[in-house]
């Protein structure tokens, strides 16, 4: 039996989520084209015949700002301590540079095998495929180098193929069963915080979060959080059109997670610079 954990690195935004999404073979963790949208170490298992591959889905790296985006980073720091393998995720759309040049020389300096993948190949050119990737191969020592499209699947199989072939022999981590760590509850409060992602822009997305007041049969009540009157409002929308869109869209997944039909309610509140405050992050949980 080969069984381990790869840490999933790269700058904000390069569709690291996605590509454990794709890797696990269902959604686990929420995507959005927002950055730093992970803000909690994820743990998603793949398991073959023979084989366990925990994913560990970690925050973008970052300079911090505030508390919370301090503890996100630390998150990122820790987790590189038990890792048998790093998988290096580069945005084949972008430019690859000093970002992606100091992230790697964090995890080339690690000493496990790296395999870097260049991410978001679908409908670029051949020819700008390869320039990215052998923009890539700069970046370190890698393993193996992989042109990917997390969101069609394209060249996954073999990616986790290679994965797999770099495990160490051991006894699987997690039941069979599982894809992944996640609490219901947790899953439930990043359901609804993705689709409030999708309905907001500039500095809301990030001053929200979601904390799960009730969990009954046919009953889902959460709390959406910010951090101003004005960012409340923008939430609720007009005549509570926005905040009802968040559930209409939060609903479906949240009954497929749960199998049956719920209650959603939500209600936004204001809670003023909870992203600064170290006791209100802990009970978060973030």
């Amino acid at each position: 039996m080969r069984s381990g954990f790869v840490a999933v690195a790269g700058r904000p935004n390069v569709g690291k989520s996605t590509l454990v999404n794709a890797l696990v073979g269902e959604k686990i963790a929420i995507v959005s084209a927002i950055p730093h949208t992970t803000r909690r170490r994820i743990f998603g298992v793949a398991n073959g015949d023979d084989w366990q591959l925990v994913l560990v889905d970690l925050p973008g790296f970052q300079r911090p700002i505030d508390a919370l985006t301090h503890r996100m980073q630390r998150t990122v720091d820790q987790s590189f301590d038990d890792i048998d393998l790093v998988l290096f995720v580069v945005d084949c759309r972008g430019r690859i540079g000093a970002g992606d040049r100091f992230i790697a020389r964090r995890v080339f300096a690690l000493g496990k095998p790296v395999i870097i993948v260049v991410n978001k190949v679908d409908r670029l050119k051949p020819a700008h495929v390869v320039t990215q990737m052998k923009a890539a191969a700069t970046l370190g020592d890698f393993h193996a180098l992989h042109p990917v499209s997390a969101k069609t699947r394209d060249g996954v199989d073999e990616l986790r193929d290679d994965l797999v072939s770099l495990l160490p022999e051991g006894e699987p981590h997690f039941p069979r069963e599982m894809a992944t760590d996640q609490s219901t509850t947790e899953r439930i409060e990043e359901i609804v915080r993705e689709k409030a992602l999708q309905l907001t822009r500039e500095e809301v997305p990030h001053a929200l979060t979601v904390q799960l007041d009730e969990l009954e049969e046919g009953r889902v009540r959460a709390f959406i959080l910010v951090e101003t009157e004005s960012q409340k409002g923008i939430l609720v929308g007009k005549k509570g059109a926005t905040v009802r869109e968040i559930g209409t869209r939060a609903r479906p997944e949240i009954e497929a997670l749960l199998g049956g039909k719920v209650f959603l309610e939500l209600v936004v509140k204001v809670r003023p610079k909870w992203r600064r405050d170290e006791r209100t992050l802990e009970r978060l949980g973030l």
